[in-house]
């Protein structure tokens, strides 16, 4: 049986921008078909098995041609597989769209067209620039300009707001085509580069001048021609955030990374996440699945990382246990434990003021913990300083191994472009980042430290810390880049 294809619109280039539609597509795919202008990171949302098959064309780089795209998606589709196709923009703005569905349709093969938002929608938001407004313009008109002569700037000359798509290379001579077909020399312009991601690069300035100023861009460029360029320099929300233009690498494991990266994104931020740690069960499990066979007997349960909540409840959900054998008050050492356990319906009973080892043990000063059974499940390599001060005031801490920390794969290919920040939540991650790229790949970059602990770690190997959250929590960290 055949399978189906999915036309699906990237957006412009902000990952965030995809339909939910276009969502729900990836997420069943069973290969995609992704061009230069689609975000790399919405290929994390394809199922991990799915083939991924980049067909992408930049400007005189063709390594696989339309009709070989089109072959493509019937080739894949009649293997019974389910196909994205992902596209930046929208597919039937100047996307091609429609010429694949043609071959789709004329093969027999079904299909489903998933809208995008295309680029001057995109620009609009993120450059401040309307295309419409009831004081300026009450029609815009989307051209093409790769080929100058295709076009009738006689007609073209008189539209009010003018977006020109593929442009760059022709830009000089099309603006010369308006202005001898009555268009006014001064009008405003407007040329960016990569519209809406962290990296947008925006140019503006007049029709008769706007090919020289733009000269240093790259494509992909769009120009836009028109009074509504004047509103620019009120409504350009976008290049006014806090983080915008700062290249900052999150070295969080992966499934931990969103946490911080959506906010540095939401700041504006260019992220590049580098996973430095991965998460792994216990080498030997024997003495967590001791301590939860006697979960009655313990006091108290110290968790000092949302980790440790994890896979000590992944491991009672494996024994013969559950949670009505638990007896024992709660502490974790900070929010983001203290939301893993509340998630699962557990009350924490004391959280330290500062989310360090020192603060976790002052908490306990006005409980009496002597003969106390406490359990404590952490990772594998930790700091030594809860276990042994609560034990010198007469506690029995069991310390359990419940995870421990590995290094992943590292692709070290996202390193080439040199961030200006990297942030370590950490000293494991300082200590796995230097082991996975050396201490050369964070010549000349800012080092943003989670807390004191961290910061030490970072000295140790002769770095030095340019900002250190004053609050040692992934909020306190963005409050620190953020200055």
């Amino acid at each position: 049986m055949n399978g189906k294809v999915y036309l699906v619109g990237a957006g412009p280039g902000d990952p965030s921008l995809i339909t939910l539609k276009g969502l729900r597509a990836l997420g069943q795919a069973d290969c995609v078909l992704y061009d230069n202008l689609a975000s790399p990171d919405l290929l994390h949302h394809a199922p991990p098995a799915a083939e991924r098959l980049y067909v992408g064309k930049k400007k005189a780089q063709h390594p696989i041609s339309q009709d070989d795209i089109c072959a493509l998606l019937i080739r894949k589709a009649r293997e019974g597989k389910t196909v994205v196709r992902l596209k930046g923009g929208d597919p039937f703005i100047f996307g091609r769209g429609g010429e694949e569905a043609e071959a789709l349709a004329d093969a027999g093969v079904a299909f489903e067209v998933v809208p995008g938002v295309t680029t001057p929608l995109g620009i609009a938001a993120y450059c401040g620039v309307p295309l419409t407004h009831r004081e300026h313009t009450s029609a815009v008109t989307f051209v093409t300009g790769h080929d100058p002569d295709a076009i009738d700037w006689a007609k073209i000359g008189h539209a009010e707001t003018l977006v020109l798509f593929m442009s760059l290379t022709h830009v000089r001579e099309i603006a010369r085509r308006l202005i001898a077909h009555g268009k006014d020399p001064a009008t405003p312009a407007l040329a960016v580069r990569w519209a809406t991601r962290a990296d947008q690069q925006t140019v503006t300035g007049a029709i008769a001048d706007i090919a020289d100023r733009a000269a240093h861009l790259k494509p992909p460029v769009t120009f836009i021609l028109g009074e509504v360029v004047r509103l620019r320099d009120k409504l350009n929300w976008y290049e006014r955030l806090p983080l915008f233009d700062r290249r900052i690498v999150v070295t969080r494991a992966r499934e931990q990374a969103p946490a911080l990266s959506e906010k540095l994104r939401a700041l504006g931020a260019d992220v590049v996440e580098f996973p430095v740690l991965a998460f792994a069960p216990p080498a030997d499990p024997a003495p967590l699945d001791r301590a939860i066979a006697h979960l009655e007997c313990y006091h108290w349960l110290i968790f000092t990382s949302a980790n440790g909540v994890r896979f000590f409840l992944e491991r009672l959900d494996q024994s013969p246990h559950d949670l009505r054998r638990l007896r024992a008050r709660i502490c974790a050492i900070g929010p983001a434990t203290r939301r893993a356990l509340e998630a699962v319906h557990l009350k924490v009973d004391l959280m330290p003021e500062e989310y360090v080892a020192e603060s976790l043990v002052a908490a306990f000063a006005g409980h009496d913990i002597a003969g106390k059974r406490i359990l404590a499940p952490r990772a594998a390599i930790a700091r030594d300083v809860v276990p042994r001060e609560l034990a010198a005031r007469g506690a029995e801490v069991d310390v359990v191994e419940a995870y421990r920390t590995v290094l992943p794969q590292a692709d070290l290919s996202v390193l080439a472009r040199k961030p200006g920040w990297i942030t370590f939540t950490s000293s494991s991650s300082v200590r796995n980042f230097l082991a996975l790229a050396g201490s050369v790949a964070l010549e000349g970059v800012n080092i943003a430290s989670i807390g004191p602990v961290t910061s030490a770690t970072v000295h140790h190997y002769g770095l030095t810390v340019h900002a250190e959250a004053r609050e040692h929590t992934i909020d306190g960290l963005i409050a620190a880049l953020v200055g």
